[in-house]
């Protein structure tokens, strides 16, 4: 779905590091994955969507199973027609295809989607299974961000050009080169099969992931932002260890449910703050501190 969107939190990163505002994107100039490979890829399909001044339409965006109940994707893949990212579910229905490689295949799970968390000044969110998969092995998340110069690998699902007219039926995947470690991006740049293998439209919120020898894959970014595809030189993608904690604490939640705020203890935060906010105005109370937020 979507060309990729920042927050003002991430237009803010992306100067820091020099990263173009504009729009990035399955996967330009990569491979067919075979089909026992990268499991824990997702593709999540939204069908009525709501459109700017009205009707719907249906789109598409990549994500990984980092837990049995939960996805990680891009958070803009999560927002109403006006461009608000939002907690909850857009589309009339949203699925996870997990497992998958051959689209065109039974393989894996399809499962409806019924809840979302919105990352704080990231473009990340998790999406809840109404049901857990059990039988493929979540992608771990790291908890330090890759060296530059060190190679990662991208799944995704979606377009292998800048056109609607370039779907792919397959689980697609190529390898890149990481040029720059920002605050809250990584930079990169396409490696193998090609240098101009690159993300496009609706590998929003696509896995990238470490191969380390003699490690599970290890999740470090997803899709986030960059040009036109395909192309040469850099992607943006956001990090996603240094969110590590908030994960953990949505992961970890018992009964997420529908929601419109993150949970753990931003979520927290700011329910803690309400109630002291009602007190202040019933009891005329002195001012109180509020706790921080995430």
């Amino acid at each position: 779905m979507f060309r990729r969107f920042f927050t003002s939190a991430l237009v803010a990163a992306a100067a820091v590091i020099g990263a173009p505002t504009g729009p990035a994107f399955a996967i330009a100039h990569g491979e067919d994955a075979a089909d026992a490979a990268y499991r824990f890829s997702v593709l999540l399909t939204m069908t009525g969507l709501p459109e700017d001044g009205g009707g719907t339409r249906d789109s598409s965006c990549s994500g990984a199973l980092v837990a049995p109940r939960w996805v990680i994707t891009a958070g803009h893949c999560f927002r109403t027609a006006d461009g608000r990212y939002v907690s909850r579910l857009v589309a009339a229905r949203t699925t996870a295809t997990i497992g998958r490689a051959d689209l065109a295949s039974t393989d894996g799970h399809q499962v409806d989607v019924v809840a979302v968390r919105q990352a704080k000044n990231a473009d990340v969110a998790l999406a809840e299974l109404g049901t857990p998969v059990t039988d493929i092995t979540p992608l771990r998340i790291g908890t330090r961000p890759p060296a530059a110069g060190e190679t990662v690998r991208l799944t995704g699902y979606g377009l292998t050009g800048d056109a609607e007219s370039a779907p792919t039926r397959r689980l697609q995947t190529g390898q890149f080169v990481v040029d720059r470690v920002g605050d809250s991006l990584l930079q990169t740049s396409g490696r193998a099969p090609s240098r101009e293998t690159s993300p496009c439209l609706h590998a929003s919120g696509g896995p990238y992931f470490t191969e380390r020898p003699g490690e599970s894959p290890v999740l470090v970014a997803v899709v986030s932002s960059g040009p036109e595809c395909p192309h040469t030189g850099d992607d943006f993608s956001a990090r996603t260890d240094n969110l590590i904690g908030w994960i953990n604490d949505t992961i970890n939640a018992p009964d997420a449910g529908p929601h419109d705020r993150p949970v753990g203890t931003a979520g927290l935060a700011i329910l803690v703050a309400a109630l002291l906010a009602a007190s202040l105005a019933v009891l005329a109370l002195r001012r109180l501190r509020t706790p921080r937020s995430r």
